[in-house]
This record gives C-alpha cells, sequence and structure tokens, in this order.
C-alpha cells in the first residue's frame, strides 16, 4: 500500500533530575554538597532512508517517545545523556507542525537528518546552588521537559520527470516500455491509483527518474477523482512530459484535453507553469491519429515541442527520451512550492517582554495559571524540599505572577490551580 500522508506525535526525552546530596568530610559544613547533574534527554531526529518508498511504517505506528537522561548521582556524578532516537522516513519527506503549519524540515538526501523535537537539558544538582552565604544548600531541580510536537509527514516523490495526462492515455504503457517498473496497465480509467517510480537509461549513458502519476481530471485542484491528493508530487519533478492521446478514442478532443490539465496544474498553483513540458502524442499507430495531430499543432499556439509516438510499437520514444535528458542538464531544480515565501525584513524595535504566564478562572472560581514559561519552571521544581517549593515561590513572584492574582480577585485562601496541581493563595 502507498501512504503518502500521515500524522504522528513525537516526545523528546526529558532531562534527568539533579540530586541532592553531601559529601561526609571533616570540616566542611554538612560534608558539603555533592549533589550531581541530571543528563541531558534524547532528541528525535529524522534520517533520510533511500530503501524506503513510502511512509507505510508510520501507519500503525504513529508515537515515538524518546528516553529521558539519567538522573543525577552522588559525589558530583553527572547522569547519562540519552542517545538520540533515529526515525527513518523515505526521499522526499516533507515534515510539517500539525498546529503551527510551519515546515520543519525538507529531508531529500540519503542520510539527511533534522532534530525534529529536541531533548531537556538534565536538572541542576545541589552542587550548582551552593553560595557562601548557602554553602550546603539542599537544593535541586529536576530535569527540563523535551519538546513533544504532533507532526504531519507528506511525500512528495522524488522524480525528475512527471508524466501527466487525462486517464487512459497510456502513462503506465510509457513508463513500462522505457524503464523496468511495471505498473498495472489495462482498459479503465484510475488503473493507477499510487504513484510509479522507473529509472530510465538513455543509449548515451545519462539516466533518469521519471514518475507515472495518476490520471488527472477537471476538478482535480477541487479534489475531483484522484488528482488532487497526487498533485503534491508534481512539485518535484524538473520536467513534466504531457501524454495525450492523439487516436481520440475515447471522444475527447485532444487539445481540449491538454487545455484542461494545463488549468489543472495552473489552479493546483502557478509556479507548476514555469516547469517546461514537453508534449507527447501517444497512440499515433491507431488511425485517424496523424489527422488529429495536423489539426492539434495548428491549434497550439505556444511554443511547445511535441513528439509523436506509440508507447506499444516503441515508435518515436528514442527522440522523447533524448529531448528529455537534454532538457533536465539546463533546468535547476525548484524549490517547494509551499516553502517559497516573500521577502521578509528585519524590523528592529523595542518589545516589551511577554510575561510568560496568563490567568483564567474556572466556574468554581479556582484561578488557573497556565503559559509555557510558568509551566516549564513547575515541572523543573522538586515539590519534596521546602527549600525547591520557597525558590518557586520567589521565581513566581519575580515573575508578577503575585501581583496579576491580585488584580484579577484573589484573596487569601483562594484556591489557584497550574497543571493538575492546586495550592492557596496567602497573603
Amino acid at each position: 500500500m502507498f501512504v503518502d500522508q500521515v500524522k504522528i506525535f513525537v516526545k523528546a526525552g526529558d532531562g534527568g533530575n539533579g540530586m541532592v546530596a553531601f559529601r561526609r568530610e571533616k570540616y566542611v559544613p554538612n560534608g558539603g554538597p555533592a549533589g550531581g547533574d541530571g543528563g541531558k534527554g534524547a532528541n528525535v531526529i529524522f534520517e533520510v532512508e533511500e530503501g524506503l518508498r513510502t511512509l507505510m511504517d508510520f501507519r500503525f505506528n504513529k508515537h515515538f517517545k524518546a528516553k529521558r537522561g539519567e538522573h543525577g548521582m552522588s559525589k558530583g556524578m553527572h547522569g547519562k545523556n540519552s542517545e538520540d532516537m533515529i526515525v527513518k522516513v523515505p526521499p522526499g519527506t516533507v515534515v510539517t507542525d500539525a498546529e503551527t503549519g510551519q515546515v520543519l524540515a525538507d529531508l531529500v538526501h540519503h542520510e539527511q537528518r533534522a532534530v525534529i523535537a529536541k531533548g531537556g537539558r538534565g536538572g541542576r544538582g545541589n552542587t550548582r546552588f551552593a553560595t557562601p552565604a548557602n554553602p550546603a544548600p539542599e537544593l535541586s531541580e529536576n530535569g527540563e521537559p523535551g519538546e513533544e510536537r504532533e507532526v504531519v509527514l507528506e511525500l512528495k516523490v522524488l522524480a525528475d520527470v512527471g508524466l501527466v495526462g487525462f486517464p487512459s492515455v497510456g502513462k503506465s504503457t510509457l513508463l513500462s516500455v522505457v524503464s523496468a517498473a511495471r505498473p498495472k496497465i489495462a482498459e479503465y480509467h484510475f488503473t493507477t491509483i499510487t504513484p510509479n517510480l522507473g529509472v530510465v537509461a538513455v543509449d548515451d549513458g545519462r539516466s533518469f527518474v521519471m514518475a507515472d502519476l495518476p490520471g488527472l481530471i477537471e476538478g482535480a485542484h477541487e479534489g475531483v477523482g484522484l488528482g488532487h491528493q497526487f498533485l503534491r508530487h508534481i512539485e518535484r519533478t524538473r520536467v513534466i512530459l504531457h501524454v495525450i492521446d492523439m487516436s481520440g478514442m475515447e471522444g475527447r478532443d485532444p487539445y481540449e484535453d491538454f487545455m484542461k490539465i494545463n488549468e489543472e496544474l495552473k489552479q493546483y498553483n502557478l509556479r507548476l507553469t514555469e516547469r517546461p513540458q514537453i508534449v507527447v502524442a501517444n497512440k499515433m499507430d491507431i488511425p485517424g491519429a496523424e489527422e488529429n495531430l495536423e489539426e492539434f499543432k495548428q491549434r497550439l499556439s505556444e511554443d511547445i515541442p511535441v513528439y509523436p509516438i506509440s508507447a506499444v510499437t516503441r515508435q518515436g520514444l528514442k527522440e522523447v527520451l533524448y529531448t528529455t535528458a537534454d532538457l533536465l542538464e539546463n533546468t535547476p531544480e525548484f524549490p517547494l512550492i509551499h516553502e517559497e515565501k516573500e521577502e521578509s525584513r528585519v524590523l528592529y524595535r523595542h518589545e516589551k517582554e511577554e510575561s510568560g504566564f496568563y490567568i483564567t478562572r474556572d466556574s468554581a472560581g479556582t484561578f488557573i495559571i497556565n503559559g509555557p514559561k510558568i509551566e516549564k519552571l513547575f515541572k523543573m521544581t522538586d515539590f519534596t524540599r521546602d527549600e525547591s517549593v520557597k525558590r518557586f515561590a520567589r521565581q513566581m513572584r519575580s515573575m508578577g505572577v503575585d501581583e496579576a492574582l491580585r488584580e484579577k480577585g484573589a484573596e487569601h485562601g483562594d484556591t489557584i490551580r497550574i497543571l493538575k496541581y492546586e495550592f492557596e493563595f496567602i497573603e
């Protein structure tokens, strides 16, 4: 089964917790602090594996959770960093953040890597918090939480040349005779429902990858037929071979077919019209095709080369392949369409730093504190030790949480909630 789009969840490893420990050493207060730092959590890294062709492996395994770092130990020993989690993806995979729509990585080349979720740093042990005023602190940090996000993996087939055209014009037959690919061929529409790839070798030693894309029909850019689902694969191609049934066997006008397919490419994205295009007039072995070709050329006002061929008898194939190989040599790679952005300008101005938290109130009257900064501090606080709790209270006060609660109407004894934990507001 060909799977070319899937949504998965990734979670990088949390950092290891720092430790509170003390040396047993004469003339050193409490033996002196000796708690080590926690190790770094593992990153989630996507790596290209050229042997993969689809995203089928992600259809049933949609959760990837990396290991956390080792906790700090006594005698000042650091916890071990966790090894990164490597997830293999096929070449041509575009990774997008499901929530923001931001493209995180465009993975094309073999062994190319991208960090999709960063592991958290290790928490500091009590050795780090020693000061002249407090030489033996009972204070440590929990590890920083690793990043977690939902991402959409989208596979755009890596092919130099894309075959486009209406259903049953002979795209699969053409691919089967010029390469070793064996696509399904039959006398009905939409025989091809997944892209097929084949390596085409030209007699002079040059070669390129050709993709037989599922047949387009009118309205494909709006989701009609299979076109909308597979139009994305045309984005990677550098040259388009537009295959047309010149015999008119199915009662369609070849010129109208040509105009309709180009309109679909234009409606999907105007940048696709920049791709150099070769018109391949197929089924020239059928009676009536020569007359249709002459009429087609007369109506074709654009300066586009037209090559008459017969995929069945292999007539005219050599000339098409040579022309395609020559065109590829002079055509640069096109950037991914949805990655192209307008020219950005940097505007320097003073902006007030965000508070890092916001306060809401539920129906029961409980004040709820949210925000990435306050939640991160909360998760990194060890609430089993009084010194850590006092430090968290000082951090909240310095962020302005106390004043913000008072402005919202909080009074002595009111319930405050951060994540799933509740405590009382004390004046």
